[in-house]
């Protein structure tokens, strides 16, 4: 990747954080809307034990970025280090600026907008390929170690954070977070992959043989080989068929440009996968 491009992914990911921040300081937080993730934790410790919910923010993202390095690997963790320092400072930093909180007292204008810019934020990081860190890291350790479902794992981890959030939330306050997040998942989706959190993606390449060991070997996925015949200059040759979570299409656009800046890439949304990989072992005998 060129110094440009990395300039300009570093400068979208630092964005992605801010307008991540930029919702839960203007909108959620002020409310008292139940929050996922490390914000959602630090929401609740605050609450109990007094500690700012940035500092909270800080060291749990700062143990889980030490706990993904050390389990998951260097490549990952390169993922993770810029949201790691940058959200919470960008937190701080809203949370620091006067009437901020207070653009407007209508609760459900808050919840829409909160959510809208959370999952904004969210999806922009997830599109460039980055991480979030913080709570994202537990249900990858967990689907390395145990084999349990990324999906599955996420969806408990927040539904606890959530309930804990619940015991002092008032019903007002506890129904329109939980709209907020709904509204957070639908809008990240959408600036994922229309709403897929799997992609198909076909590749048609003179490179097809590059293009298929990379899939396999660097990224570890499976793919299939389709027989074609291009249609204007009528040659026979292959295109890869690969179907992979949607945080992964950004580094397989990486790959791919690298071997054939020509390459002709179609991407379509999957609504499920079954097999190994998805709902099996990908390390099945």
């Amino acid at each position: 990747m060129s110094m440009s491009r990395k300039i300009v992914r570093l400068l979208g990911l630092i964005g992605g954080n801010a307008v991540f921040a930029l919702g839960l300081t203007a909108f959620s937080i002020p409310n008292g809307f139940l929050v996922g993730g490390a914000t959602g934790i630090a929401r609740s410790v605050e609450h109990f034990l007094g500690l700012n919910v940035s500092v909270t923010v800080a060291i749990i993202n700062v143990i889980m970025f030490c706990l993904g390095l050390w389990i998951l690997g260097k490549k990952f963790a390169l993922t993770t280090v810029v949201s790691t320092l940058v959200f919470p400072i960008l937190l701080n930093q809203f949370l620091a600026i006067p009437g901020l909180g207070n653009l407007t007292e209508d609760r459900l204008l808050a919840a829409l907008f909160g959510g809208m810019l959370t999952g904004l934020g969210l999806g922009i990081v997830m599109r460039l390929g980055g991480s979030t860190g913080g709570m994202d890291i537990p249900p990858l350790i967990l689907n390395k170690k145990f084999r349990i479902p990324v999906a599955m794992s996420m969806y408990c981890f927040d539904v606890l954070i959530l309930l804990s959030q619940m015991i002092f939330s008032d019903s007002e306050e506890i129904l329109y977070g939980i709209m907020s997040v709904m509204l957070t998942s639908i809008v990240l989706n959408q600036v994922l992959v229309f709403g897929a959190g799997n992609v198909q993606v076909m590749i048609i390449s003179k490179e097809y043989e590059r293009i298929n060991q990379v899939i396999q070997k660097d990224m570890d996925r499976g793919s299939t080989y389709l027989p074609i015949e291009t249609g204007y200059e009528n040659l026979e040759q292959k295109a890869v068929l690969c179907v992979m979570p949607s945080r992964e299409l950004s580094q397989l656009n990486q790959y791919v440009k690298q071997i054939d800046p020509k390459a002709f890439i179609v991407i379509n949304s999957v609504r499920e996968v079954r097999g190994r990989g998805f709902t099996l072992d990908k390390h099945l005998v």
